[in-house]
């Protein structure tokens, strides 16, 4: 019998605003790809991508001691990463509410870099070109509109599960990842900063 999992708190980004004044901040991992990170993040965070999150996470169990804060852009990727870090023992989780959006909404500080179209964007790009070019295409070779409502079905799947397949896909182009962080970096870090 498998034990259901509760998510953790959120923290609104207000709270998280008025503990940083207070240099009372939790450890803060955002965990989107690198180039999302690059364009703008919360100053003091850092970048462990979900998939390296997920690879990694024993080995940064050791180092999150106390109360940690998962960041995204707005909520989905750092509820899984919650859940992965819940399952492997780590106490004291909380999400940013509304992640990066609800963050720059609110006016909070933002390290910012080379603009960079965030996933969510990217995927409603891919996905509207795709439904778009079969539906015109299908005019002329029949059946072809077939793959834009795959596409549509896998759309539907995506925001009924909280997961994006093409997000997913999407992440591993080199546009998204640039160089990886180095795991042993933000151990180092981590370990550093306490």
């Amino acid at each position: 019998m498998s034990v259901q999992h509760t998510p953790a708190p959120s923290i609104t980004p207000a709270v998280l605003q008025r503990l940083m004044d207070e240099e009372r901040a939790p450890r803060m991992l955002d965990v989107r790809t690198p180039g999302e990170f690059r364009t703008a993040h919360i100053p003091g965070a850092y970048n462990v991508p979900l998939d390296t999150l997920r690879e990694h996470r024993d080995e940064l169990l050791a180092h999150l001691d106390e109360e940690v804060v998962l960041v995204c852009r707005s909520g989905g990727r750092a509820q899984q990463a919650e859940k992965a870090l819940a399952e492997a023992g780590l106490p004291n989780l909380r999400v940013l509410d509304g992640g990066m959006v609800a963050w720059e909404t609110a006016g909070a500080p933002v390290n910012r870099g080379p603009e960079r179209w965030d996933m969510e964007r990217q995927v409603r790009l891919v996905a509207g070109s795709i439904v778009l070019a079969t539906g015109l295409a299908g005019i002329l070779v029949p059946g072809l509109h077939l793959i834009g409502t795959a596409v549509g079905a896998g759309l539907t799947y995506a925001a009924l599960s909280n997961s994006c397949a093409m997000g997913v896909l999407l992440s591993k182009l080199p546009y998204n990842r640039g160089p990886r962080p180095d795991i042993r970096a933000v151990i180092a870090e981590l370990r550093s900063t306490r």
